[in-house]
């Protein structure tokens, strides 16, 4: 019997290796070997039948969700971006490049066993996590379990000293440790998302996080469970680090993309301090619109969110401008995020849609 590569085969069913590989693993594809470290596929194997997308395929792990929590995260949202979700209309790919803390992501692994997933983010350290919980889970976990032991019996001030040090290490990493992955960058990137104000990720124009510790009773900074839940979904997803630009070779007429980026302050004082050292003004929110419409003449179902400038000036139509062969709808949501809690309130917020 002749025999292809799980990359040649990836390659003449137009799916990634790594999905051929789970495939293999699955004894989804017959007669499949292993050689060395990789598989090997009868050159007459067809691509099986993908009706994942059906109810009674959808995932019984009902547990996993973010392991971070995230400036703008969408778990609030969810139920209203998921009426956009086009999963019964044979879309087999998701793509998220401002993947961020992922509600959305997890929200749809939950759901569903898609053919490809590709997330992206500019944050290194974010995609630096998203890796290592992929590819090195049982060190993650060992290196948080030493973390929560050593930090949650302290006392306050013991704990201030504690993550001042363990912030300071974290930027050292930041600095010097590039983009390569990182276990202990990782650690440090939970415990302090874990143990910070309001759970933040903010830097300075440096690129220094600059977060100071909040006031948690016994956070938990190793969920043992969901970190490994999350591990086994993310296996089968293309993890990236860089601008969202890069997913225009992933995403096709068969992808619903879903677009989150650094919201447009609603008011001049709304600002929300860059969880990079980059700013997104603007000039980058119309250079994003440019790139939707391109993959929109694509053939890709695409959701764009962001704030309604309506909630402070009915008069600024700046998203309905740039997104005006679009739909778009107004939902409501909770600002969670605020110097004041008494303007933690009700506002509109934007879902722009090219399909529904």
């Amino acid at each position: 019997m002749e025999y292809i590569s799980a990359k040649e085969a990836a390659d003449k069913w137009g799916i990634s290796q790594r999905r051929v590989a789970v495939l293999c693993a699955e004894n989804r594809i017959a007669d499949t070997q292993m050689v060395g470290n990789t598989w090997i596929i009868p050159a007459c194997a067809q691509k099986p039948v993908d009706a994942r997308y059906a109810e009674n395929h959808k995932s019984e792990n009902k547990g996993l969700k973010p392991f971070l929590k995230w400036a703008g995260g969408k778990g609030q949202l969810l139920k209203e971006i998921e009426n956009f979700y086009p999963f019964d209309t044979g879309v087999t790919k998701y793509a998220e490049p401002f993947v961020g803390g992922g509600a959305v992501l997890f929200d749809i692994l939950n759901k569903y066993d898609l053919e490809e997933i590709y997330i992206s983010d500019i944050n290194e350290e974010l995609i630096n996590t998203y890796c290592i919980i992929r590819d090195d889970v049982d060190q993650l976990v060992k290196m948080l379990s030493v973390i929560q032991d050593e930090f949650v019996p302290k006392s306050t001030e013991e704990r201030k000293t504690y993550y001042m040090e363990k912030r300071s290490r974290f930027n050292d990493l930041k600095a010097n440790g590039g983009i390569t992955n990182n276990v202990e960058k990782a650690a440090l990137m939970i415990f302090l998302n874990r143990t910070c104000f309001n759970g933040l990720y903010r830097v300075n124009k440096k690129g220094a996080f600059n977060v100071p510790m909040g006031a948690y009773k016994n956070p938990l900074i190793c969920d043992k469970d969901n970190l490994h839940a999350v591990s086994d979904k993310l296996q089968n997803v293309t993890i990236v680090c860089g601008d969202y630009k890069k997913a225009e070779k992933f995403i096709d007429e068969n992808t619903f993309a879903y677009f989150d980026p650094p919201y447009r302050p609603i008011t001049q004082t709304a600002s929300f301090t860059s969880y990079t050292e980059y700013d997104f003004d603007d000039n980058s929110q119309i250079e994003l619109a440019s790139f939707v419409n391109l993959l929109n003449d694509k053939g890709a179902k695409i959701v764009v969110s962001n704030s309604d400038p309506k909630n402070s000036n009915v008069n600024d139509n700046f998203f309905d401008d740039i997104y005006s062969s679009f739909k778009i709808n107004r939902v409501e949501a909770t600002r969670m995020i605020s110097r004041s809690t008494d303007t933690r309130g009700k506002i509109k917020e934007l879902l722009i849609s090219n399909f529904k």
